[in-house]
C-alpha cells in the first residue's frame, strides 16, 4: 500500500514544506492538486488481472494496466475521461499477476500504460486510440 501512495504523499509533503518555507499558499495548493492527480483515487477502482481478463472476455472491454504516479497513465486517464468506467483498470503495483502480464506483453519491462484489447497488447498507446477502443465496445 505505501508504494502505491508514495508519489502522492511525496508531492503533498513537498507542497507543505515549500508553503512553510516560502510563506505562501500557492505552492501547497499546486502540489496538493498534483498529489491528487497521481494518487490511486484519481483512477477507476482497480480489479485483479484475473478478474479483468474474465470480465473482458464477456463484455469485450479493454484492460488498461497502470500504476500510481505514472505521468503517461495520468495523461491517458485524463483523455479517456468519463469513458474510463467502460474499461477494466489493473494497478500493476497492487496485482503481481497484472505486472507479470505486462512484462509478458512488453518483453520483460513493466511499461505502463499497457492496454489489452481483443487479445492484442498495446504499449503506451495514443489516448485517442484507447478512446476508440472503449467507444467501439458500445456499452
Amino acid at each position: 500500500m505505501p508504494r502505491r501512495w508514495g508519489p502522492a504523499v511525496v508531492l503533498a509533503v513537498l507542497g507543505v514544506v515549500l508553503g512553510v518555507v516560502e510563506r505562501n499558499v500557492a505552492s501547497p495548493i499546486v502540489f496538493l492538486v498534483l498529489a491528487a492527480l497521481v494518487s490511486p483515487r484519481a483512477f477507476p477502482r482497480s480489479v485483479s488481472d484475473a478478474e479483468a481478463r474474465e470480465r473482458s472476455s464477456q463484455d469485450g472491454r479493454p484492460i488498461i494496466y497502470w500504476r500510481p504516479g505514472c505521468p503517461f497513465c495520468i495523461r491517458l486517464r485524463a483523455r479517456v475521461g468519463r469513458l474510463s468506467r467502460r474499461a477494466h483498470w489493473v494497478d500493476i503495483w497492487a496485482d503481481p499477476q497484472g505486472a507479470a502480464g505486462v512484462r509478458a506483453i512488453t518483453g520483460g519491462d513493466e511499461t505502463v500504460p499497457t492496454v489489452v484489447f481483443r487479445g492484442e497488447g498495446f504499449v503506451n498507446p495514443a489516448p485517442a486510440r484507447v478512446v476508440e477502443m472503449i467507444s467501439s465496445t458500445g456499452r
